[in-house]
This record gives C-alpha cells, sequence and structure tokens, in this order.
C-alpha cells in the first residue's frame, strides 16, 4: 500500500508471492529483490530455520536485506542500501477453485460474504468469500466480461463485456432482468452512482455512457473521443470546484450526478475530468503513456495509473500538472484501489 501524503518513492521491494508457505518449511527459502528505476536490482533471499513454539518462523536474510518482524502472516524486509522497508501480508484465505483461468475482474460486497469475479474464459460467478463456493453462474455475455461489481445493496450486480453489453444481475437466483445496449466495442470498466438507479460505462468506443437501469436506456454519451477508455471513477468532490453548468435540462430519470466528477483513463495517455451533470470537460492532464485505471482518493485527490508503470496524484483544485509522479516499476499498472490514507495497485 502507497500512503500518498508521502508519496517519494524511488525503490521498491519485492517478494515471491509463495513467501509464507515456504518460510513456513524447516531450512524454506523465499527470494527478495529491490529494484531503482534505471539501475540494476538487488537480489537476496530469505531462509528459515524452524518454526517457533508460536508458529512463527525464524528467518534469516542474505547478504544485502534484513528481516526486522517477522509473524505467521507478515514480514518486514529492509533493503539498508536503499533506506527502504516493506511489509508483506500473506492472504488469510486463497481460493483456488473459483476460476481456472486469469481473472478479470473482482468485487466484494459491501458486506463481505460475496465475491463476484469474471475470467478470461467466460466464467462470471458469485462465490461465498468465506469459503470459495460458487453460488451462482451468471450466463448471458457472449465471450468474456471485462469487468463486474456490486450494487452497493449488495444484492445486484453490473457487469460489462467484450460483448459490448452490460448487463445487471441479481444475486439472489442469478437472472438477468437488464441488459443495456449502446456500445461500439468492448466495455472496459464501469462505475455505480448513489444506490445504482444510474450508472456509467466506459469502452474501446472512445465514449462514457449514463445508463438508466430501470428503463435500460442511455441517458447520454460523454466524452466521445477517438482513443479507448479504459477506466472511470465518479465521485463527489469538494466545495469550489466547478463542475459546469448544465444546459439543457436533464431527464428525471437522472438521480445523484449533481456535484459529482467523472474521471476517465483513455489510451491515448490523457486524465480526464467532466461534471457528471453538466457533462462539460473540466480538466486535461497528459501523461507518459496511456492511462489504465484511475480513483479517487479523497474529495480533492485522484489518481491515475499508466502503462509505463507511472503514478499521477493530481488535486481537483489545481490540474494543470500532477500533485506528484511515483515510479515503483515498470510494469503497467493495471487497477487501483484507495485503503484508509493510502492506496492499493495491481500490476502486470
Amino acid at each position: 500500500m502507497i500512503d500518498f501524503r508521502m508519496a517519494t518513492i524511488s525503490s521498491r521491494l519485492s517478494i515471491m508471492s509463495e513467501w509464507n508457505r515456504n518460510l513456513s518449511e524447516n531450512d524454506g527459502v523465499a527470494w527478495v529483490n529491490c529494484r531503482t528505476a534505471g539501475q540494476k536490482a538487488i537480489e537476496g533471499e530469505l531462509r528459515s530455520h524452524g518454526v517457533n513454539h508460536l508458529g512463527t518462523p525464524e528467518v534469516t536474510a542474505s547478504e544485502g536485506f534484513t528481516v526486522t518482524d517477522v509473524t505467521k502472516r507478515k514480514i518486514t524486509v529492509t533493503c539498508p542500501e536503499k533506506n527502504v522497508s516493506a511489509q508483506f501480508v500473506a492472504p488469510s484465505t486463497a481460493l483456488e477453485t473459483v476460476h481456472s483461468k486469469a481473472i478479470n475482474s473482482l468485487d466484494i460486497s459491501a458486506g463481505g460474504a460475496l465475491g463476484v469475479s469474471a475470467s478470461s474464459d467466460g466464467h462470471l460467478r458469485i462465490w461465498e468469500t468465506a469459503t470459495g463456493i460458487v453460488r451462482r453462474e451468471l450466463e448471458g455475455h457472449a465471450g468474456e466480461a471485462e469487468t463486474c461489481q456490486f450494487f452497493p445493496s449488495g444484492m445486484v450486480v453490473l457487469s460489462g463485456g467484450l460483448d459490448t453489453q452490460l448487463k445487471v444481475w441479481s444475486v439472489e437466483d442469478g437472472s438477468c432482468p437488464v441488459t443495456l445496449t449502446g456500445h461500439k466495442r468492448g466495455i472496459q470498466d464501469t462505475a455505480v452512482i448513489d444506490k445504482g438507479r444510474n450508472v456509467i460505462s466506459c469502452s474501446l468506443d472512445g465514449s462514457a455512457r449514463l445508463w438508466d437501469c430501470g428503463q435500460g436506456k442511455c441517458l447520454e454519451v460523454i466524452g466521445q473521443g477517438s482513443d479507448a477508455i479504459n477506466g472511470c471513477a465518479v465521485a463527489p468532490v469538494c466545495d469550489g470546484v466547478d463542475l459546469g453548468a448544465s444546459g439543457s435540462p436533464s431527464s428525471e430519470r437522472e438521480v445523484g450526478t449533481d456535484g459529482k466528477l467523472l474521471l476517465l483513463a483513455r489510451e491515448g495517455g490523457s486524465l480526464e475530468g467532466y461534471g457528471l451533470k453538466s457533462r462539460q470537460k473540466v480538466f486535461s492532464m497528459s501523461g507518459s503513456s496511456p492511462f489504465n485505471c484511475c480513483t479517487f482518493l479523497s474529495s480533492q485527490i485522484m489518481a491515475g495509473g499508466a502503462d509505463d508503470g507511472n503514478i499521477y496524484l493530481v488535486d481537483i483544485r489545481n490540474t494543470s500538472e500532477p500533485q506528484s509522479v511515483i515510479h515503483q516499476s515498470a510494469s503497467p499498472v493495471k487497477c487501483m484501489l484507495g485503503y484508509q490514507d493510502g492506496f492499493i495497485t495491481g500490476t502486470n
């Protein structure tokens, strides 16, 4: 996790994904490295010397690294030469039977009891987070679903696919009462507005669309451009930000758009903001490569993840330049999630 209040990171520590399993065994080994942009990586290993009576492994590090704290599920590693430290947390549960192919998208219900995920083999499934038992198989997309998420109620799921369709699903019985059509190419991301009467989608066709779920209609096409839109996010912003004046009266079917900003991550390398109510472009900020994802960290701070590994933090009150740019890896940033005073990213 990155704390956006202290976003000046030049080096990055990595550890193998199975570190906790390996280090729970006597003489088990896990590799670790420290990478700095433009420099050769420092590589090493951690070795277990058995497990104590509390079940905690006794771990030492090879030259160039130190281990400062170890528990059953957490380990803190430091690279003194680069003055960088990181805590690695092992998963509490690994659900290995929900999918057999790569996962495109995943979300957890507000109560935490259910998950929904879409995989590259075309499966869209609702499952129990405690056990991994699949509760519903959502069938209806022609091909892969690229994105899926719960509505705030936790009883409805929204999905978008390469088949250009948005679908609204019932968690209770797996039925699909609403299918939204209008995009010309595959859907990449979605956002639910308030309780979910209206939703946003963005597509490879270069547009974002505002939808009325109840009537299954598109209320507006927003931000139409020649380049694909890879990610979108919607949130209310702080006072004093000009979101543009509404032109023609909005439909009575439009609910909860006032005071909100629509953030778009574009393939052409720009991060754009639109007043959701006004449909007017508020800002456009250029990056160094295509933007893959975006999110809000607060009512003032937005973040965008780029294909070259850059993470842009932007203050909505001053969008002429980013507040800061973080570069930890050359791997594309594919997803972002605000968490406490920071955010979590996923890379290729």
